[in-house]
């Protein structure tokens, strides 16, 4: 099942959240357990796989990697497993230099102040990496596809200090 064709939607990487989600709720309501509780179990069965379906494919579409990445399988792109080893080693060292700027929030002199400027800059990284991906998946070749996968793959890594950022300011914050 092609989870844009579920949805009604052309599959593309640019979509309308809001869209997505009134679409969702209309397509929960027609497996709504409630429904079907007096049909037989089969029945019963496949409106809980339907509505699991259902969730999977909301799910992958509103989070942006997943759905970049599903439209690149969809164009038949191969996508790096994630256990390559990343080759841009200027990316590398970026990477390590963030991971030091997140660690030494907890010192900082003035810990607000370093979440913010540590925020900002992953903001920043983060949203160029965004649009030359929007940019890249709106034409569909083979160029475009793999080089979109590796920034998709290099999003991911932004994630996980998104992540960690978060966590270190629960830590710090949660008294």
């Amino acid at each position: 099942m092609n989870y844009y064709e579920l949805f009604g939607l052309d599959a593309k990487f640019s979509l309308d959240l809001s869209e997505l989600s009134a679409t969702y709720q209309a397509l929960q309501k027609t497996v709504h357990p409630d429904r079907f509780a007096h049909s037989s179990s089969q029945e019963q069965l496949i409106a809980v796989q339907k509505s699991a379906e259902i969730n999977d494919a909301y799910q992958t579409l509103k989070q942006p990697i997943s759905r970049g990445e599903y439209l690149l399988k969809l164009r038949g792109t191969q996508l790096p497993s994630e256990q390559e080893t990343v080759q841009d080693i200027g990316f590398l060292m970026e990477q390590m230099e963030l991971r030091e700027m997140l660690a030494d929030i907890e010192n900082a002199s003035d810990v607000d102040a370093a979440i913010f400027a540590a925020q900002e800059t992953l903001d920043v990284q983060s949203q160029h990496l965004w649009q030359q991906v929007s940019e890249l998946l709106n034409e569909d070749n083979e160029s475009n596809n793999v080089t979109a996968s590796e920034l998709l793959r290099k999003l991911k890594f932004y994630n996980k200090l998104q992540i960690e950022l978060e966590r270190i300011e629960d830590t710090l914050f949660d008294d």
